[in-house]
């Protein structure tokens, strides 16, 4: 018997197991839970944004709080 060459079983990569929840039909709570955490993470840049420039801004005004 020959090789087969034309064998191309398993070319296109492999398909993401699916759990039981999933093949049912409720995978849709993954995609809420990585809604959830995007949010969360937007919400952390801000506030670190947010004392970034307050930090910034405290640096940059002179200080007149000077005991004379």
């Amino acid at each position: 018997m020959a090789k087969s060459r034309n064998n191309l079983l398993g070319v296109g990569g492999q398909r993401k197991k699916l759990s039981r929840a999933d093949q049912q039909g409720a995978g849709s709570a993954r995609v809420a839970d990585r809604k959830v955490a995007e949010d969360k993470k937007q919400e952390l840049v801000r506030k670190m944004r947010e004392r970034a420039e307050a930090q910034a801004a405290a640096t940059a005004e002179p200080s007149t709080d000077q005991d004379a």
